[in-house]
């Protein structure tokens, strides 16, 4: 028999859990050089504009459709589709949404255990492991191998505990660990030289950019992919929120959250790349952007990091913790939705679910480290900027057009009696109709 359904044992439980969900590494070193690179702060006034304006209306879509079926992607979506095409389309949906998160959790995984080889780096360098310290710092087959390996059994260990257990234990110990080590982080940084010309890059506005189409299109890509839209996590976490909760406010939240703890991670990257550029470090690349994604953290941060001296190792290690837990708290909300699917639709156990579709894409994810060049850029692209986009539009068209209203109304109710007057109420049927499906068409056609 199938394990029986969790469910997050407070409000506090979930927001760490889908704030875990929606920050990942992407947020860390994809949204400061973006900001950077598109204007400062009127790349971050414009993010902040259409992540409430915009991202939130679909957060809470997901969140409504789960919590109202309790159930994972694939049987919610047909809950709430009428007719044998309309469950069809449902069935179609919600299984390319477990296939695409399959398949970014597949080139996530290898980030990710780039991330523990350099946590563990510092630590074998403090003990004069240099043969070991070396090894994990320079890029193999092996080395990504094996890192992927242990990285999925982490994620297969939490998620095969279940929900209470699995995902909010380790959602509410990992979370604020994060953010204290942020924090940290900026405060040190912050007393190195060069870091307020960073700041200055990432806070001083040129309005003129907001002009620019693509600069709002790049920004708001940036707040639906940054609140893991479209592939299903959301919603699976929906369906563990107790019926009690008042959804618009904790979808608030979590939009707060994941905005906050991105407008941080620009406070500490910003000014660090700078620190790097001053401690002679190359931090732009040969058109003259900033260096971003995997090159910004396997390269420029550890060669600052060994411009430091002593309190380097330190930093370092504190830095990659930061990493490894951003990377962890968004593979578990990953690895969730297939086995959601399977535990609650195949009647296997959790624990076997999980170790199978672990293995599963732990299996992809070596596939793809023997032929790096061929696949990887080729994942990346097909999952994030083809599929996750077009999933995104699906879930609003499910929740605007084909689930009734009133049901709509009725379920938000449960938790907040007054919904039908507030202001929530008012706005939301209408951007999630017209507004957020027209937004996502953008950002896919781009």
């Amino acid at each position: 028999m199938a394990s029986p359904r969790g469910e997050f044992s407070s409000r506090f439980g979930f927001l760490m859990a889908a704030a875990g969900s929606a920050v990942g590494l992407g947020n860390i070193w994809g949204f400061p050089t973006n900001a950077a690179s598109n204007g400062g702060a009127a790349f971050l006034f414009a993010y902040l504009l259409l992540a409430f304006a915009l991202a939130y209306p679909a957060l809470m879509a997901e969140l409504i459709i789960g919590r109202h079926a309790r159930a994972n992607g694939v049987t919610a979506l047909q809950s709430i589709a009428t007719g044998d095409k309309g469950r069809g389309f449902a069935f179609v949906v919600g299984s390319l949404g477990m296939l695409t998160v399959s398949f970014i959790l597949s080139f996530y995984a290898i980030v990710s255990g780039w991330m523990l080889s350099f946590l563990l780096a510092p630590v074998t360098q403090l003990f004069g492991m240099a043969g070991a310290t070396a090894w994990l710092t320079t890029d193999s087959v092996v080395r990504n191998a094996l890192s992927v390996v242990v990285f999925m059994l982490l994620t297969v260990l939490i998620i095969s505990a279940g929900v209470r257990e699995g995902i909010e234990k380790w959602a509410t110990r990992l979370m604020p660990s994060l953010v204290l080590i942020l924090i940290l982080l900026i405060g040190y940084v912050m007393t190195l030289p060069g870091a307020m010309e960073g700041l200055r890059a990432y806070l001083v506005p040129d309005f003129s950019a907001l002009t620019q189409p693509g600069l709002l299109l790049s920004a708001m890509g940036q707040a639906f992919f940054s609140l893991s839209l479209g592939v299903g996590t959301m919603l699976v976490y929906g369906s563990y929120i107790s019926k009690s909760e008042n959804l618009p406010l904790i979808g608030s939240l979590v939009a707060l959250l994941d905005v906050g703890i991105a407008v941080l991670a620009g406070l500490l990257i910003l000014p660090a790349m700078y620190v790097a550029l001053a401690s002679g470090v190359e931090i732009f690349d040969a058109d003259g952007g900033l260096i971003a994604g995997p090159g910004l953290i396997i390269s420029v941060l550890p060669a600052l990091f060994d411009n430091m001296g002593a309190i380097g190792g330190v930093v370092a290690f504190a830095f990659f913790a930061l990493m490894t837990i951003a990377s962890l708290t968004s593979s578990i909300s990953m690895l969730e939705v297939p086995v959601a699917f399977v535990v609650e639709r195949r009647e296997v156990r959790r624990p076997i679910a999980a170790a199978w579709l672990g293995a599963a894409i732990g299996l992809i994810s070596l596939i793809i480290v023997w032929n790096f060049d061929a696949l990887f850029d080729w994942v990346v692209t097909a999952t994030t900027e083809w599929s996750q986009p077009l999933l995104g539009l699906f879930f609003c068209v499910f929740a605007g057009w084909i689930w009734n209203r009133a049901a709509i109304l009725k379920e938000i109710q449960q938790g907040s009696p007054d919904a039908a007057s507030g202001f929530f109420w008012k706005i939301w049927p209408t951007y999630i109709r017209f507004v957020c499906p027209l937004a996502i068409l953008a950002v896919y056609l781009q």
